[in-house]
């Protein structure tokens, strides 16, 4: 999936160009992802090495030496083994990406409207008794939009629905109408609040800054070329913040991002903090992995969302794919049956451990 997404990014303009237009800048920035594996992780590094090699992946694995010869401001302390990517990989301005897909889709004929899903109306109301126990599978027949700045809803009759409502995916589908006897298992996705900060270091690693994710599972990346930088750190799960609103802990960084990045790159023990946000991963919690596919018992529902803090990476990809199941029925670009509902029912979780 990110293979491809970098092939689509790459000829974006191929892909997403309008005429009469300007040319799609998403302003990207090359730069591999080093991950650092301390002691006990660095088997499994080495494993997941392995198979994007297999897949075709540009990536090298580093020893301490090694890596302490092409990044020397790193403190290798505790490091094991570190992957680098050496193509396809480095970040780019999403809001660009967005709009530019809604500015293609419109020039081709597509009707954009914003508002609000609350309810639905199924073909299992036309049973009797309505939803009852022995119902097997239903169909969407009306989706309930609520518009903004308006009290009534808008009934959009529909043929399919794509959940690619991200980290209210989940929520989407415990809304009014929704027979839920066929909605097991639920769908496990959640928003989880994440923070991004950003500073200044005039002594900072500069432009050989890559994506760099520490051992302790802190991460920072350059930002331009003029001594800023941004990173974070998922906290342990006990330890979640309120998603209810997107405030940010300012402590976080002081307390608990900070010192791991300081003892990994000490140029950044005196540094100047700078703005911060905070945003939402839309968190499969089975197994970390993005859900996409059919519903197993609402027939003309797909889905897709639950990437995890993947979905820019993959979201290109499962678009793809989601729009051959809308046209043919079925995936012919990438076969993304593994990530479908079946291993929910069965509960056999694909678990992704590269989740940062």
């Amino acid at each position: 999936m990110s293979r491809f997404s970098a092939s689509f990014l790459r000829n974006i303009d191929e892909h997403l160009g309008v005429p009469n237009e300007p040319p799609v800048d998403i302003q990207f920035q090359p730069s591999g992802y080093l991950f650092l594996a301390s002691p006990q992780d660095a088997d499994g590094l080495e494993a997941a090495v392995k198979v994007q090699r297999e897949e075709g992946v540009q990536v090298t694995l580093l020893s301490p030496t090694q890596l302490k010869e092409k990044f020397p401001w790193i403190d290798t302390e505790d490091v094991a083994v570190a992957s680098y990517g050496l193509e396809d990989e480095g970040w780019f301005d999403p809001w660009t990406l967005l709009t530019s897909l809604r500015r293609k889709a419109m020039s081709l004929g597509v009707l954009s409207c914003t508002g609000e899903v609350r309810g639905f109306v199924t073909s299992a109301e036309d049973t009797m008794p309505p939803q009852g126990p022995d119902l097997l599978s239903a169909r969407i027949k009306r989706v309930h939009v609520y518009m903004q700045d308006s009290l009534e809803y808008q009934p959009v009759t529909c043929a399919i629905v794509v959940n690619a409502a991200g980290a209210w995916a989940g929520a989407l589908l415990e809304a009014a109408g929704l027979p839920k006897a066929l909605l097991q298992p639920p769908l496990p996705i959640q928003p989880r609040k994440r923070y991004i900060f950003c500073w200044h270091c005039h002594d900072g690693p500069g432009l050989s800054c890559p994506f760099l994710v520490d051992t302790s599972g802190a991460y920072c990346r350059r930002e331009g070329i003029a001594g800023n930088y941004l990173g974070g750190m998922s906290p342990p799960e006990e330890e979640e913040p309120d998603p209810s609103d997107l405030s940010v802990d300012h402590d976080y960084f002081q307390e608990q991002i900070w010192p791991r990045l300081a003892r990994r790159i000490p140029a950044f023990s005196s540094l100047r903090p700078g703005s911060s946000w905070a945003g939402y991963y839309d968190h499969n919690s089975f197994d970390r992995n993005g859900v996409v596919g059919p519903h197993p018992r609402l027939d003309n529902l797909l889905v897709a969302a639950g990437f995890s803090g993947h979905g820019l990476q993959h979201g290109l990809a499962a678009g793809r794919a989601v729009a051959e199941l809308v046209l043919k029925g079925r995936y012919e670009t990438l076969d993304l049956s593994r990530l479908g509902w079946g291993r929910l029912v069965r509960g056999e979780p694909l678990v992704e451990g590269g989740v940062v």
